[in-house]
């Protein structure tokens, strides 16, 4: 695997949450005037002398529609985005069942943390801990006051100090690389997609099973029809966004964790003992019951079903991280 320097990669995740700033405003506004534009070329036109129904698109009132909706979706996106961006904390915590560790109750898990971030000049970030008998960990947070690294109770029974200070180690390097801020404002932007498209495929269930047939039986076919596409044009606009953010998010995690599990070697000074961590783990991932996928990304192993076959491509397409047998070979030749 190629080196890349702390700094490389720090600056590499700047601009890549920049970039993710950019783009996920774009594709949601881009959905919204493709959404204006197929309701133009469907409620336009005009009937032909045949008595055929020609449909037109008119460009000027679709974006005449798009620049009087732009401030609203803009505005309600951005709030949106602040308010989920700065509760963070509380979010990862209740998705997770995560509660803060005293020192008093594991002082082993604060004196490896301490060392660990002594070692490498950082400050501490806060300790958190979840009653599981499984094994899992994962760091997050956007800054020094938000920073945490979370780890399951199962973890700290059976892992060696060793193999938790590898693990720990991987969880600073998140934080150090600033991976968790990219990470957390791709969990956030989609997020906001797929509330969207839940809130329009809720609409349309509502208008199928409530307001269709008394639509029909008080404007004609015509109305319900027209409703009908008008709502699944907004579906398929929302699912390609979220197909669109998903494929992002994914592709950009993957890529963060070969660096993090160098960087967790680096710390602890036993890339070995991480391996023995990464396999002990993977014959047992906690946090299985976490119902929020975006969430569940964070984690330093997210096992997935896709394994064998054309699956394969599915899975590496669509996996948050990469293969865990894999990481652990390239920790083993160190």
């Amino acid at each position: 695997m190629k080196y890349v320097g702390l700094q490389t990669q720090i600056d590499r995740n700047n601009r890549l949450s920049v970039l993710l700033l950019l783009m996920f405003p774009c594709i949601i506004l881009g959905m919204v005037w493709i959404f204006l534009l197929i309701l133009n070329y469907l409620t336009g036109g005009y009937v032909d002398q045949y008595g055929e129904v020609v449909h037109e698109i008119n460009i000027d009132t679709v974006n005449y529609y798009f620049l009087t909706a732009l401030p609203w979706v803009v505005g309600a996106v951005g709030i949106w985005f602040l308010i989920a961006y700065f509760s963070n904390t509380s979010m990862v915590r209740a998705a997770t069942h995560a509660r803060p560790l005293e020192r008093r109750e594991n002082p082993r898990v604060y004196n490896i943390v301490e060392n660990l971030c002594m070692t490498c000049g950082m400050d501490m970030p806060m300790v958190n801990v979840v009653d599981d008998p499984q094994l899992n960990a994962f760091a997050s947070g956007i800054d020094k006051k938000s920073y945490t690294v979370t780890v399951t109770t199962g973890m700290l029974d059976l892992l060696t100090d060793e193999e938790l200070a590898g693990v720990i180690g991987h969880e600073l390097t998140h934080i150090r690389n600033h991976d968790t801020r990219l990470l957390i404002t791709s969990i956030v932007f989609v997020g906001i997609v797929s509330t969207i498209m839940s809130i329009v495929v809720r609409m349309l269930f509502n208008y199928f099973i409530y307001g269709g047939s008394s639509d029909r039986r008080s404007n004609g076919k015509g109305g319900g029809v027209s409703m009908w596409v008008i709502m699944i044009v907004g579906v398929v606009c929302c699912a390609i966004a979220y197909l669109f953010t998903l494929l992002t998010r994914f592709a950009i995690s993957r890529k963060r964790e070969y660096m993090a599990d160098a960087g967790g070697a680096e710390l602890c000074g036993n890339p070995l003992a991480l391996a023995s961590a990464l396999r002990k783990i993977s014959g047992n991932p906690g946090l299985q019951d976490v119902e929020r996928e975006d969430v569940a990304q964070l984690f330093i192993v997210h096992e997935q079903g896709f394994t064998s076959g054309i699956q394969t491509v599915f899975y590496h397409m669509f996996s948050t991280h990469p293969d865990t047998q894999r990481r652990i070979e390239i920790l083993e030749q160190f």
